[in-house]
């Protein structure tokens, strides 16, 4: 076990230096091609979306590569530049790292597990293999480029090819399955080898791409670019200089240095290279070394970063969400809301026991003066704080804001983001605030357009009926309530095993729940089942179920006749985990292709409020989960054109005259036209930036306009250009903008 041991701290060593050179060797191969590096433009968004080590190799590239006027982020140019084998690069190199990070947590650990270790190792062989086949796309590609004949001939004398990866990576897998571990790191060992000729091969064509046949030709001393016998297509023409990036144009000086010996044929040339790059030889440690310093001390790495769990929104985004925002708005405002501040932190005693076993996840702030305080976790309890701090007993409010919540992010989740909240509190007409609040969330989700979706709706009080029936104790109705809660994303024998081996509850009495909360369906025809005794019978002996089955069936009736039941169900597993819900509780989903989970909720709080008052107070709200929302339109928006700006007009002075901008913009800012000015003297860079903008509306003038008093007033859809007077041109643009705004 210790052979097999030592192996494997070999082995991770070894692949710990060929992650490294493969950044390099890949870097020189995206200048060798003029790669296009939009697909290494990654950055954490906060979700947990994108791998921190593909944001690392991706990072890595573009340090090596800054100042690089060959690989560029842009998709304009050749095709070839955006082929996979440069595309997969951060992922592959990414998956890689994170194989060798695995490897060498479990060398530091273990001590006499076989398994464990074969494990990791054939893990690491897979993702080897990744690698050698993307880096021999891109040494194949480099040949065809370098333009030395023979140089092709001596890499086919290396018999360097998929399928000696594949054979490589079938052995290690037989053994594995064989449980032969020490002839499995040995098989791992010989395509880790394969890989690392591969690597260096690309570094190798790279260079020569890049340096040209006039290194070779200085290399042999001039003779006329023969080399062992091989052709050298000569340029006629001296092959300009092109700039490097910072990180290889070092490494390219490194392979030169070592390489500066003259007179010797390609075959020699190219063995001096890969010895350079064996990390047997002597020199590779100084080269090792200095790829680490370049990846490392770059003032790139400084690069300031969001926390985790929190994003930056660019122009685009933002033209979504204040269009979102705006519609929310106008819905809440609709039904007659007021709109509500609170401060961005509360007391912490203010917020804790009031969301269960979520309470974890509240954001606790430093003691800054003499008090503890704890950033808001959503706009209900502030809202429930603001009423009986105020002795209100009747407030309908509507608040959009942050909150906070130190959950581990995902796609779709964050740490900070946006609620949209419409609550009522007071009494009211039985059951009337809560139908009002499932409807303004259909009404909001049906306004925002995101496509299909439903309202899953139940009764707090019938599920406590359901688990009093079932024999779950009340003091654990909480917690395994918020066991049924997770129905939605796991299935019931997961469940089950959480409220049976975490909770304490028997199976007899799990299953039970599982008879009920399985039961769902359009609200009236499974309302009448109950009620007719054909389905829960058991509910209507019970006074707590019974009466949440007659509120439900006023509610019912109110969202029929208000024509928007059809996208509510009736569900008996919705829980809704937080503790201050007492009644009526609902939860929407989207049902069209991006997957995000809940997009809105909410539900009846009675008790809440009394919680910080003397008196109780009863309310309902709901809650639009904008984030997934926006996320969804986002999705919907990508092959659309979004316009960041609402620019109505460019006014366009060609020259250099910035008084005659200032007056002529200033007219129409006066008059509420929402305009922009440009100076510069090519009339084209105005249009094009009109037409990038998708500003409408163009006014033009140069010299000539100035001296006769008038301007060109252009159209950028139709193209269509007409003078007019410049006394006339608020009036004219108002016209314009009134028959199309």
């Amino acid at each position: 076990m210790s052979s097999l041991l030592e192996s494997c701290k070999l082995m991770d060593q070894s692949s710990s230096a060929l992650s490294t050179v493969a950044i390099a060797s890949a870097a020189l191969s995206c200048e060798a091609a003029r790669a296009n590096l939009s697909a290494f433009d990654l950055t954490d968004s906060g979700d947990g979306s994108v791998s921190k080590e593909d944001i690392g190799v991706s990072s890595d590239i573009k340090v090596l590569l800054n100042g690089s006027k060959l690989a560029v982020s842009s998709n304009k140019g050749d095709d070839k530049v955006n082929t996979d084998s440069f595309s997969k690069i951060p992922v592959v190199y990414g998956n890689v790292r994170e194989a060798v990070k695995s490897l060498h947590s479990v060398i530091r650990v273990v001590s006499n597990s076989g398994e464990k270790l074969g494990g990791k190792v054939l893990h690491l062989c897979f993702e080897l293999r990744n690698l050698g086949e993307g880096s021999l796309e891109r040494v194949r590609s480099n040949l065809g480029s370098v333009g030395v004949e023979c140089l092709k001939g001596i890499f086919e004398k290396e018999c360097l090819s998929e399928e000696s990866l594949r054979n490589g990576v079938k052995l290690a897998v037989e053994a594995g399955l064989e449980k032969d571990y020490v002839k499995l790191v040995k098989d791992v060992e010989l395509v880790l080898g394969i890989v690392w000729k591969i690597v260096s091969w690309e570094a190798v064509t790279a260079f020569f791409v890049l340096e040209g046949v006039e290194f070779l030709n200085e290399k042999s001393g001039g003779k006329g670019g023969e080399f062992d016998g091989g052709n050298v297509k000569a340029e006629k023409k001296k092959k300009k200089k092109v700039l490097l990036g910072k990180g290889t144009s070092v490494i390219v000086e490194m392979i030169k240095d070592r390489l500066m010996s003259k007179g010797e044929g390609l075959e020699k040339i190219v063995e001096k290279f890969l010895s350079f790059l064996d990390p047997k030889s002597a020199d590779f440690d100084g080269l090792l070394k200095k790829v680490k310093e370049i990846l490392e001390s770059n003032e790139s790495r400084r690069i300031p970063k969001t926390p985790k769990g929190t994003r930056d929104f660019a122009k685009e985004q933002m033209t979504i969400r204040k269009k979102a925002f705006s519609i929310i708005t106008k819905v809440f405002e609709r039904h007659c809301a007021t709109a509500l501040d609170t401060p961005a932190f509360e007391l912490k005693e203010t917020l804790t026991g009031k969301y269960g076993e979520d309470s974890k996840l509240i954001y606790d702030l430093a003691d800054q003066g003499g008090e503890l305080c704890s950033l808001r976790y959503d706009l209900t309890v502030p809202f429930s704080r603001y009423v009986a701090m105020n002795g209100l007993t009747s407030f309908k409010r509507y608040h959009i804001d942050k909150v906070w919540r130190r959950d581990n992010p995902s796609k779709g989740r964050y740490r900070e983001f946006y609620q949209c909240d419409f609550d009522i509190a007071g009494q009211y007409e039985k059951m009337g605030p809560d139908f009002e609040v499932v409807r303004i969330l259909s009404e909001v989700l049906n306004a925002l357009n995101i496509g299909d979706y439903e309202i899953k709706l139940n009764h707090r009080k019938l599920l406590d009926g359901v688990l009093e029936i079932c024999g779950v104790p009340p003091a654990k109705f909480r917690t395994i309530c918020s066991s049924i809660d997770k129905l939605d994303k796991q299935s019931f024998e997961q469940v089950k095993k959480e409220m049976v081996e975490e909770k304490g509850l028997s199976v007899e009495t799990a299953d039970k729940i599982g008879t009920f909360v399985k039961i769902r369906g359009p609200p009236l025809e499974l309302l009448s089942k109950i009620m007719g005794g054909t389905e829960g019978s058991e509910l209507l002996k019970h006074n707590a179920s019974k009466e949440a089955l007659g509120d439900l069936s006023i509610l019912f009736d109110a969202l029929y006749k208000s024509r928007c039941i059809d996208k509510v169900v009736f569900d008996l597993s919705l829980a809704r985990g937080l503790d201050y819900y007492t009644g009526v509780i609902f939860e929407a989903a989207f049902k069209g292709g991006v997957q995000v989970g809940s997009i809105g909720a909410g539900g009846r709080y009675d008790n809440l409020i009394g919680n910080f008052g003397t008196k109780q107070v009863p309310a309902v709200g709901m809650s639009l989960g904008i984030e997934r929302v926006l996320t969804i339109m986002e999705e919907k928006a990508q092959n659309q054109a979004v316009r960041a700006t609402e620019t109505q007009v460019l006014v366009a002075v060609l020259g250099d005259k910035l008084a005659v901008a200032a007056e002529l913009v200033s007219e129409l800012w006066d008059v509420d036209i929402k305009a922009e000015y440009k100076v510069h003297k090519k009339v084209m860079k105005h249009i094009e930036y009109a037409i990038d903008s998708k500003i409408p509306w163009m006014v033009i003038v140069g010299e000539r306009e100035l001296n006769e008093g008038i301007v060109k007033l252009k159209n950028i859809e139709t193209t269509n250009e007409e003078v007019i007077p410049r006394s006339n041109l608020v009036g004219e643009l108002q016209q314009r903008l009134k028959l199309n705004p």
